[in-house]
């Protein structure tokens, strides 16, 4: 059986939320011929343990302004506590994972975006999929902390999206998946599970696309600027594949300006 590798994007805020169906689905991938790489986010986590240090975030066009006090934070609460919890939920579901710092073995290579601006917030640069399709070979679930390593040997804070896409673009992914807290884009009540990126632009200009599913779609659309054909919006409640039948809603088509 030819193995498809597929990368799985969970941000931290649907963590707690993750069911023992979406686990489900996950090893129905694996049985499927699917490679799983899961890359995740911890911002509520982050923003939660900062407040604790008396250090209030800061946000620049969506990125987490990060000095170096922020980026201890983030690498104690991405690699020491999130990361775990999601190897420990894939463990208990049946599932071998490995949790992997993004700055081992240069995992996840990065350049500065804007230092002056955005401190030690980086753009990915190189990702060495060897080692993840090592992993994944061995039948375990590579989980993936957006963390990389600059050239000068920094941590750089990544933003989740950005390093699901580029991994998925790395290892050649045949898809790549936004787990989130909805079953997917809704439309006049209705679950939609194909939208083209014009498609869901005119859902936005018209206000069908509201609110936090905005910034949802920009992600899932960004990614196929990477070349990757379809992405995903899945709901980590339940059950989103099943004996190759999806649940959800993909995007597919030439990525462009949502607003």
């Amino acid at each position: 059986m030819q193995k498809k590798k597929i990368v799985i994007k969970c941000g931290g805020s649907v963590i707690d939320e993750l069911s023992s169906a979406f686990f489900g689905s996950i090893a129905s991938l694996m049985n499927h011929g699917y490679e799983p790489v899961i890359v995740h986010g911890g911002g509520p986590a982050i923003n939660a343990m900062l407040e604790l240090y008396q250090i209030e975030p800061k946000f620049n066009n969506g990125l987490r302004v990060t000095c170096e006090k922020t980026m201890e934070v983030v690498e104690l609460v991405l690699s020491g506590k999130t990361n775990r919890q999601l190897v420990h939920l894939l463990e208990e579901n049946g599932l071998d994972a490995i949790g992997l710092n993004g700055s081992d073995s240069k995992c996840l290579v990065a350049d500065y975006i804007n230092k002056a601006e955005l401190g030690l917030v980086g753009q990915i640069t190189m990702v060495n999929g060897s080692i993840i399709s090592k992993l994944t070979e061995e039948g375990l679930i590579p989980v993936i902390t957006p963390v990389a390593v600059s050239e000068d040997g920094s941590r750089l804070n990544i933003n989740a999206d950005y390093a699901a896409a580029a991994v998925a673009k790395a290892i050649g992914a045949d898809r790549c998946l936004f787990v989130t807290n909805v079953d997917g884009i809704m439309i006049e009540g209705s679950l939609i599970a194909e939208a083209s990126v014009s498609e869901i632009k005119s859902y936005v200009s018209k206000g069908h696309i509201y609110g936090g599913m905005i910034p949802k779609v920009e992600s899932a659309v960004s990614v196929l600027e990477t070349g990757i054909d379809k992405v995903m919006i899945v709901s980590g409640k339940k059950e989103f594949y099943q004996n190759e039948n999806w649940s959800g809603t993909a995007i597919t088509g030439k990525a462009g300006v949502l607003k």
